[in-house]
């Protein structure tokens, strides 16, 4: 078995142990919040500003930023042309489709694939703030439809401790401040925490999703989740692939991050965005669930090829 295969199976058995203590009713489906929240506004940034100020800047600013950028552009223009002009989808609901098609989940799945599949947790920064600075801004001015002023969009990713964690690792990496031991001790000690528990919350909303009741919503739309969930699935890392073989000329892991960032499954928080714009939200929830389902067979099979 191959360390990329080998560091698959590991977060696959962890993920699969979140979703065991879900049937063995350990903790309930709601528990999924509390260990999300937990990953999200603690563990996971505290790894991300760790990581981040120690990165080599050549990392951080490497091309594979622009394979997702372009793989990203590509599906979305895809999903909207479709949408909008072939079924009369309105704004908002081909909104929600582009990002379910494309809004890669690197958080609690790009941070533990970064780390343990690619050996540098710093790999998934410039993803991380590309779509928190750049997609989130521009997808609630369209959402909003113009009712949220552009300055307000501008700052809004500044409340998420992601960007501010990994802009914060950022500053010190390029200016080579260090902290103190004394204060990075304890910032790693929590970033440590990161990754099983961001895993075990993904296990645990497996199991919560197979119970959950229906998104309502009109009938006529899976076209639109067989459309969003082929080019997640599919089209976007075979986009990326493409774009750092034959255009940048990237090979080696350069190569694998750069489709295995694309083949991460649409982030949970498409779905958060429906429900609070009351739209698409069965086919935001449905990307989340199909593409989650079939992003691990995805990026294990690139994984042995690439790797």
């Amino acid at each position: 078995m191959s360390g990329v295969v080998a560091a698959f199976a590991a977060l696959v058995s962890v993920a699969v142990i979140g979703y065991l203590i879900g049937m063995g009713g350990l903790l309930r489906a709601s528990d999924e919040l509390v260990l999300s929240r937990l990953a999200f506004f603690v563990a996971t940034p505290a790894l991300m500003f760790a990581t981040v100020s120690k990165a080599d800047l050549h990392i951080l600013f490497s091309p594979v930023l622009l394979t997702e950028v372009v793989a990203v552009a590509c599906v979305q223009l895809v999903y909207v042309l479709v949408a909008r002009l072939a079924w009369g989808r309105d704004r908002r609901e081909a909104t929600i489709g582009a990002l379910a098609s494309s809004y890669v989940n690197a958080g609690n799945l790009g941070v533990p694939i970064s780390i343990y599949v690619l050996g540098d947790g710093a790999l998934v920064a410039p993803i991380l703030l590309f779509q928190l600075i750049v997609l989130t801004p521009v997808s609630f001015l369209i959402l909003d439809k113009g009712a949220r002023s552009v300055r307000s969009a501008l700052l809004l990713p500044f409340r998420n401790p992601l960007t501010v964690a990994s802009l914060l690792g950022l500053v010190l990496a390029v200016t080579g401040i260090s902290l103190p031991v004394l204060v990075m001790r304890p910032v790693e000690l929590l970033g440590g925490a990161a990754v099983p528990v961001a895993l075990l919350a993904y296990g645990l909303s497996l199991y919560g999703s197979q119970h959950a009741p229906a998104a309502p919503e009109a009938n006529g739309i899976g076209k639109d989740i067989f459309l969003a969930v082929t080019l997640k699935a599919f089209v976007q890392p075979a986009v990326a692939y493409l774009t750092a073989r034959l255009v940048l000329g990237l090979d080696g892991s350069a190569l694998l991050a750069a489709t295995l960032f694309a083949a991460l499954p649409t982030a949970q928080n498409i779905y958060v965005y429906a429900v609070n714009y009351d739209t698409a939200r069965r086919l935001a929830r449905s990307a989340v669930l199909l593409t989650t389902g079939l992003s691990i067979p995805i990026m294990t099979a690139i994984g042995a090829v690439l790797g």
